[in-house]
């Protein structure tokens, strides 16, 4: 079949078809936190036509956040990562919704995003308790929501895999946030996470590579977007 007049978006309606695509068009995302996983989420998603990202960090670009954040340059350093994000999104599809919620998600900013709006959320925060509260919140209003575990502290990028939150092993985040699920009866939860045990830091900071940050990234982005257009019942039948 020959294919039709070529867009930005042709390669993945070849794989999709156009009704999937124009799914994403009208999808509404929001990410939580844009560092070293969630800008790389933020990218794949933008490149695959979702409508309307909302974008949710309170942070700056640092010097130290180069080796790994995809939108940290010499350029951006001492710039808000939302702001730098939203520019990246535009310069990619300049039909893209853009919301900027230029602050961190804690206690004091929980009720100022209206989640209900949103059609998938990603969890890329490094906080234990505002995970665990978005977590909340998004299943509270059947919204679907992916969480990213620990990223940091990790060499290996070909051992990332996706699975159930109560299924994961060898991740001590993951192990805090599948007991925090328990004591607050969520039964399920999707999760990116490494089977690889943490290495140790030669330094007090955790030590970080663009290579497992930016693997994770991207497989949270693939199951959003394998989620919204329902590719395992509409495309791989039983």
């Amino acid at each position: 079949m020959q294919m039709d007049k070529e867009t930005q978006f042709s390669r993945i309606e070849a794989l999709i078809g156009k009704d999937a695509q124009a799914i994403l068009a009208r999808s509404k995302v929001a990410i939580f936190g844009l560092g070293g996983v969630g800008g790389y989420t933020v990218e794949a998603l933008a490149r695959s036509g979702i409508g309307a990202i909302a974008l949710v960090d309170g942070d700056n670009f640092t010097l130290s956040n180069i080796n790994r954040q995809l939108y940290a340059t010499h350029s951006t350093i001492g710039k808000a990562k939302v702001d730098i994000a939203a520019q990246r999104i535009l310069d990619i599809n300049p039909n893209c919704r853009i919301t900027k919620y230029r602050f961190f998600y804690d206690s004091q900013t929980y009720d100022s995003i209206d989640l209900t709006q949103f059609d998938y959320i990603v969890d890329a925060i490094d906080t234990v308790s505002a995970k665990i509260e978005l977590i909340k919140r998004a299943q509270a209003y059947n919204i679907p929501i992916i969480s990213c575990m620990g990223a940091g502290n990790r060499l290996k990028a070909d051992v990332f895999a996706v699975d159930d939150i109560y299924n994961t092993f060898g991740c001590p985040l993951a192990k805090k946030i599948r007991k925090l699920c328990m004591r607050n009866n969520i039964e399920k939860l999707k999760v990116v996470y490494s089977k690889e045990s943490p290495q140790k830091s030669k330094f007090n900071s955790i030590g970080s590579v663009a290579f497992a940050t930016g693997t994770a990234g991207l497989m949270l982005a693939g199951e959003v977007v394998m989620d919204l257009i329902d590719y395992k019942n509409a495309h791989c039948p039983a």
